[in-house]
């Protein structure tokens, strides 16, 4: 019997630690994963990433702590933690002499209870209805990855782990991936682990990421801030464009950490704030063009957290 998910989360890593020899290469690395969501895992070249990911699913031993998957420890409750878990680790092998359904019939047979209803259900959830009695050997790159996914999630898991899904992706390829993976989270209510090096895409695909350096969790950071547009206390970095940029910094000097910057005057205001030295601006007969706000993407946080290395 599954025990209760502790904080909504699906998954714990809990003082994960990884030694071999006098290296170690995961250190004491604690993470939870929620219910329901897409997370994102990021690193510079060999930060561990994979390391991680192979102990999740037992493909490797963990030197210290553990692996807590739907209550059940994959260390001492093996079975019953990893029958929760889908994963494609490295590329999805098929059998390409087989149609895409036979395929997942063949793998079907492997799990009890899977039935052709459900075999129906994944191959309509990853869109791949209209091309999946056709050889698996004439399928793109991207319709393999698809079908690799309907394969780790037949048996509804409640956690779907992909290491660097999108290599070799062309961008429709990658469109459509980061599509079904959002809608297998909402739809399915799976939580996706993906690791990727596109911080684009994991920008445009996860709810939220973790960042490790050289073994350890650096930050853990939302990528979609629901809400936070509407909350009026929410301070950010504000560009006004102005017709009298001197007149404007006069009028603004000591304040709100006025500074000229590209395109404009720069200040740190929540909403009100921003509302106020607008009206304040064309009271005095400046002219506002216009008002933007200057967001970090997530690979300009990326950088600035792990001082400029490369992600791989």
């Amino acid at each position: 019997m599954d025990r209760p998910i502790p904080n909504g989360s699906v998954v714990q890593l809990k003082n994960v630690t990884k030694r071999i020899g006098k290296r170690t290469i995961i250190d004491n690395l604690s993470l939870d994963l929620p219910e329901a969501e897409v997370f994102g895992f990021l690193g510079p070249n060999g930060s561990g990433k994979t390391t991680t990911i192979r102990m999740m699913v037992g493909l490797m031993a963990l030197t210290d702590g553990d692996v807590i998957i739907r209550g059940h420890s994959i260390r001492t409750e093996y079975e019953k933690a990893i029958r929760h878990v889908g994963a494609i680790v490295e590329n999805p092998e098929m059998y390409k002499y087989m149609s895409g359904y036979q395929n997942l019939l063949h793998f079907s047979r492997m799990i009890p209870g899977i039935t052709r209803q459900r075999i129906d259900e994944v191959v309509d959830l990853v869109g791949l209805k209209g091309r999946i009695n056709d050889k698996v050997r004439t399928y793109s790159l991207g319709m393999r990855q698809r079908l690799g996914v309907a394969q780790a999630i037949m048996h509804k898991p409640s956690l779907l782990i992909l290491d660097e899904p999108t290599n070799g992706l062309d961008p429709a390829g990658i469109r459509e991936l980061r599509d079904y993976l959002r809608k297998l989270a909402k739809n399915e209510g799976i939580t996706v682990f993906v690791s990727s090096h596109l911080l684009s895409e994991m920008e445009l695909m996860c709810d939220r990421v973790a960042i490790i350096q050289a073994g350890k969790l650096i930050d853990v950071q939302s990528v979609r801030q629901a809400g936070t547009a509407n909350d009026a206390s929410a301070v950010s970095t504000v560009v006004f464009e102005v017709d009298q940029e001197e007149g404007a910094l006069q009028l603004l000097q000591g304040r709100f950490g006025v500074k000229r910057s590209e395109g404009g005057l720069t200040i740190e205001a929540d909403r009100d704030t921003v509302a106020a030295v607008n009206a304040e601006l064309v009271q005095q007969g400046i002219k506002v063009y216009s008002i933007r706000v200057l967001s970090k993407t997530l690979e300009d946080q990326f950088l600035e957290i792990t001082g400029g290395e490369s992600v791989v």
